[in-house]
């Protein structure tokens, strides 16, 4: 096509041609390129702690919000200034927020020190795991494998379904009537 307005005289020099007149083919080529040289290097993961030996993490489940701080000590576990039993009081939640202690083999040997904020019970309990497992990564990357395996670094992205209107929830429709 650049040649054909050549041709006719309706072409601009070359410096004066933009990017977006350069072929698609060429620039994604290029695009291409640098990507597959980033893909081929490995990922290294730095072991990332603060100056007191607390590695943070950050979790997020429905509308809850945690921020967690791990560091070496002896398995106390404090949520919002309170104990994780008293501020889960149900055996469910508190067995969810210390699975990732069991799957890398760490129970009791590490504190944790958390804010939530936001949600329910059942949604603070999730966010404060995710919390954990990725502020387990942050303090010993080597304890990634078996916490992605389990599950525990991926972010559970399901929400409230909103209500639509004309129903009465946000899939239940009014019951019908045939006459």
């Amino acid at each position: 096509m650049l040649r054909r307005l050549r041709v006719l005289g309706l072409a601009r020099p070359s410096s004066a041609l933009s990017s977006s007149m350069v072929p698609s083919v060429v620039r994604t080529e290029e695009v291409d390129e640098k990507r597959d040289d980033d893909a081929n290097a490995p990922i290294v993961r730095v072991r990332t702690v603060d100056e007191l030996g607390r590695a943070y993490g950050t979790g997020r489940r429905k509308t809850a919000s945690a921020r967690v701080w791990v560091f070496e000590g002896t398995g106390k576990i404090t949520v919002n200034t309170k104990s994780l039993v008293d501020y889960f009081p149900r055996n469910a939640h508190c067995d969810d927020i210390v699975a990732p202690f069991f799957v890398t083999d760490t129970a009791a040997q590490f504190d944790v020190w958390c804010t939530v904020k936001g949600g329910g019970v059942s949604g603070q309990a999730g966010a404060v795991r995710l919390g954990i497992a990725r502020a387990l990564q942050n303090f010993n990357p080597d304890l990634r494998p078996p916490l992605k395996k389990a599950g525990f670094l991926t972010r559970d992205r399901r929400r409230v379904e909103r209500k639509k209107p004309g129903l009465v929830k946000a899939r239940k429709a009014p019951q019908w009537v045939k006459r």
